[in-house]
């Protein structure tokens, strides 16, 4: 962000301080109030929505500040550090419309005994300074995708890191799954975003340990871009142990968060954070997840959100990979093993991905079928006659006799006392 932001885009950092992540209340009072207005009645004690059943003055604070002077034009959102009233008059809305938003009078007392957190300019200043941008709906940089989560959609993003968010996620995968990862699961989780980065297709996880780290590592490894979305805020980082990951990540992809910067993460905060992964991307896989996971959460906000849900199988006898067995047999999850599996789910229809699904080539899959055919009839212990062979085979015997010599060349065959046999490992 350069120069001064806009009221708008300030007043979503003051939101972001004052509303847990996915408020409904929030998101519909957003689609009837400009942020600022919100931001402005907070500030006030007043209901953003005023109706036909008035609160009293203090409902969001013991003394109200007065209201601007001119409260026909607006004024500075700050005023030497501190929040002041912006809005503009507005009619008096019925009560009927602020009941059509479920318990919008309760999430206002709780965002109102908050206001003390909103931040001065000064710290937006300096967390500016260190790299950090805000992203809003609207902004070049806002991935539309977003929009389906409807009123649990994020009030504002912040944003670290060299890759730009919207097109990164135009073609993203989510890579999810246990924190206690498996060797198994590891090893696979970090070999598929190692492909599909190389495929470019940008990565996104939690940054969390297991799957999480192993997907965002696999696709450094490529060179590729991937995204962590982190349930703290940027400066607190968590986990801890991941900041060299972290550093990694924003030199080469982008670390994104919608809580505050300095915000810890907390237990909700973990499952809300798993609807952005899961709305960022264009599917969602999960490679090993206990019957008892968190990351049954975003598997169920893809799922709810109809983008395609994918799991990778694994040992029958692995309670890691009872999550993914349930996911495919209960919620039709589509079983994939690598990132040829999962492109051929979801890049769009016609795009080239390599050609027919073949195993390892091996060299007599080079013979012709003639060929092959007198290979098939070479006894692979005791030795036959070519007669014998072109009987077994079907040709004729000067047919088998070519065919032998050939095959005899290639190193396929070789002869014994009683004629001719198939060479071990051929």
């Amino acid at each position: 962000m350069m120069g001064a932001p806009d009221e708008d885009r300030l007043a979503r950092a003051v939101l972001s301080h004052l509303a847990d992540p996915g408020d409904l209340a929030l998101g519909a009072l957003l689609r009837r109030c400009r942020p600022v207005e919100i931001v402005a009645a907070l500030a006030a004690g007043r209901h953003p929505l005023p109706g036909l059943s008035q609160e009293p003055r203090g409902l969001l604070q013991a003394d109200a500040p007065p209201g601007p002077s001119e409260p026909g034009e607006p004024v500075g959102l700050w005023e030497a550090g501190g929040l002041r009233d912006v809005s503009r008059p507005r009619e008096a809305r019925g009560g009927r419309e602020r009941r059509d938003i479920p318990g919008l009078d309760p999430a206002l007392k709780r965002w109102g005994a908050r206001i003390g957190q909103a931040p001065t300019t000064a710290q937006l200043a300096e967390w500016f300074q260190d790299g950090l941008r805000l992203i809003c709906p609207g902004d070049p940089e806002w991935p539309t995708q977003l929009d389906a989560l409807g009123d649990a959609s994020p009030v504002a993003l912040w944003l670290r890191g060299s890759a730009d968010l919207r097109f990164a996620c135009l073609q993203s995968i989510s890579i999810v799954g246990a924190r206690a990862a498996s060797a198994y699961g590891s090893h696979v989780g970090t070999e598929m975003a190692a492909a599909l980065a190389e495929r470019g297709w940008a990565v996104v996880s939690g940054g969390a340990f297991g799957i999480d780290s192993c997907a965002h590592r696999g696709a450094l490894a490529a060179d590729g871009v991937t995204v962590a979305v982190l349930a703290s805020g940027l400066d607190y980082g968590y986990p801890k142990g991941h900041f060299e990951l972290f550093e990694a990540i924003a030199a080469q992809g982008v670390l994104v968060s919608e809580m505050p910067p300095d915000r810890r993460p907390t237990r909700p905060g973990f499952l809300v954070r798993n609807r952005v992964i899961a709305a960022l991307s264009r599917g969602t896989v999960v490679v090993e997840a206990a019957l008892r996971s968190g990351t049954f959460s975003t598997a169920a906000r893809a799922r709810d959100l109809c983008r395609p849900l994918m799991a990778v199988p694994g040992p029958v006898t692995s309670a890691m990979s009872a999550g993914c067995h349930e996911i495919i047999r209960e919620w039709g999850a589509v079983l994939v093993t690598g990132a040829r599996d999962v492109l051929e789910h979801v890049a769009p229809v016609g795009e080239e991905l390599g050609g027919a699904r073949r195993g390892p080539a091996v060299p007599r899959d080079d013979l012709d079928p003639v060929t092959r055919a007198v290979l098939e009839a070479v006894p692979s212990r005791a030795g036959s006659g070519p007669a014998s062979i072109a009987v077994s085979a079907g040709v004729d015997l000067d047919t088998a006799i070519r065919c032998l010599g050939s095959l005899a060349a290639a190193g396929f065959i070789e002869r014994s006392e009683k004629g001719w046999r198939a060479r071990k490992n051929q």
